[in-house]
């Protein structure tokens, strides 16, 4: 097979193969997208290829601050790529809203250029958080790439000198802004930005900066979807399916979701006719995502991992286990939880369930437990301090705490390092613990980092200690009796 994916290549596919809806000539670049890495082009990138069926000015100009890999695989295929939809339904289909692709560090001049063009209305990122380069809430003034764009503000190469760059031009060509629009999986991601590309303006030009605050929107969003890295076995795949070459083919779950706070600056498209939510409230969705999502992953994680099972596939496969996920979520978290308006919690847990069944997802458990000190409290102890304040019981959503500790105590007396940035210290109270639930509980309550003010509530002190002391000594049959109780 020598001949690779391109526009012509598109009547040749088989009919089963989703394809663009529109006519791709006719299309105009109307977003920037920067960090056109996998998660874009499964994520964003398809919602706007189905906004261009019915607007063609939003198709997107993607742009990638560290490596030229994605422009050099996907620019001799005219921006097209497949998606592979994991599930019982598995399909392909071929996107095409990305029309041009950049690499700044060798293309910086057209990068400027585009988000200086009038067309361009919307600049999206996913760039991780570590490429807000944030101290705390405040832009990390010392940061290296800070620090860089500072020294030549019109030669940047961060996200937040570009942002910048591209706003200071359009002041000076009376044009509107664009809308800045983070796509990253953090809190209050639009709040933060904004601030961050604030407090770098006025570094340079304080005139600047208070033109972006007063004209510039940064709205906030929250994106879920489940996207495993690409690999040569995905590559095959699509390529027999195809019946030729893609070098650069995404996947993920069939689930998808995108909310987005209507707040845009300069005009924006119909994302809410291609399946996007508007709101207003971006944190109740951030809450109920954490919740209600999160919280059954790690419940799932330590639970699992102590009954050595390897996937959240398998997990759900076990019927004791799935069975005590499900009752944690419907009685443990939805009646504690604020949901935003128009919310269905019921409709929510039934999809993520689907979502934890899904064979096709090898979402390892492992994976999932990284991190506990940082991962519980705003996963399940927030849930249980609300619970605590409603008057409501809490032991169904004190046992996976339990079994986190259970978890701790195991590695620590295999010798198995913790993948946790309070490691060290768990690694010792893990290594003191005997079994006795009284003593190991006080211990692990007394990391404040982790349980501070709930470590003080004698009810939640006594409900993790029952949980703890029904998991026993950790070991697989244990905990399968606790859980079947």
């Amino acid at each position: 097979m020598n001949h690779r994916l391109n526009q012509s290549a598109l009547a040749t596919l088989p009919p089963g193969v989703v394809r663009p809806a529109y006519d791709r000539a006719g299309t105009r670049i109307g977003i920037v997208h920067i960090g056109a890495g996998a998660f874009h082009r499964a994520h964003q990138a398809v919602y706007l290829d189905d906004v261009l069926a019915r607007e063609p000015d939003w198709a997107i100009c993607g742009v990638s601050l560290n490596s030229p890999d994605v422009r050099d695989a996907l620019q001799s295929q005219d921006g097209l790529y497949t998606l592979a939809l994991l599930g019982q339904n598995p399909s392909l289909r071929v996107i095409g809203s990305i029309r041009e692709l950049l690499f700044a560090r060798e293309q910086r001049e057209q990068v400027l250029r585009r988000l200086a063009d009038p067309l361009v209305r919307i600049v999206t990122l996913t760039i991780t958080e570590k490429g807000y380069c944030l101290a705390g809430p405040d832009l990390d003034l010392t940061h290296p790439e800070i620090v860089h764009d500072l020294a030549s503000p019109g030669a940047p190469n961060g996200a937040i000198g570009y942002l910048v760059a591209g706003l200071a031009a359009r002041r000076r060509l009376r044009l509107p802004p664009f809308t800045v629009l983070s796509c990253d999986n953090l809190p209050e991601n639009g709040r933060k930005l904004g601030r961050a590309v604030v407090q770098y303006a006025w570094k340079i030009d304080p005139e600047l900066a208070r033109w972006i605050e007063s004209e510039v929107a940064f709205p906030c969003s929250m994106v879920d979807s489940i996207t495993p890295a690409t690999d040569d076995a995905l590559r095959d795949k699509v390529a027999a399916q195809l019946g030729c070459t893609d070098a650069w083919p995404v996947q993920r779950e069939a689930y998808t979701q995108w909310v987005v706070e209507d707040s845009f600056c300069n005009g924006r498209p119909a994302l809410e006719r291609v399946g996007v939510t508007l709101s207003s409230d971006i944190a109740g969705y951030d809450r109920a995502k954490l919740r209600l999502l999160n919280a059954p992953h790690s419940a799932l994680a330590y639970l699992g991992a102590l009954m050595d099972i390897e996937t959240v596939a398998q997990a759900m496969a076990a019927p004791v286990l799935a069975g005590f996920v499900e009752r944690l979520m419907h009685d443990g978290i939805v009646p504690n939880v604020k949901a935003p308006a128009g919310f269905n919690a019921g409709a929510y847990v039934e999809a993520i369930l689907a979502r934890f069944r899904n064979p096709a997802i090898q979402h390892r458990l492992l994976q999932i437990a990284w991190d506990g000190s940082q991962k519980l409290p705003v996963r399940l102890l927030g849930t249980i301090a609300d619970a605590l304040a409603a008057g409501h019981p809490i032991d169904l959503l004190c046992l996976p705490v339990a079994a986190w500790m259970q978890f701790v105590r195991r590695q620590a007396r295999n010798g198995v390092a913790l993948v946790d940035p309070m490691a060290d210290v768990l690694a010792e109270v893990g290594r003191q613990a005997t079994g006795d639930a009284t003593a190991d509980v006080d211990a692990f309550l007394a990391l404040d980092a982790v349980f501070a003010p709930l470590s003080g509530d004698a009810r939640f002190v006594s409900a993790v200690s029952t949980a703890y002391a029904r998991l026993g000594d950790g070991s697989p049959s244990t905990v399968w009796r606790a859980l079947a109780d």
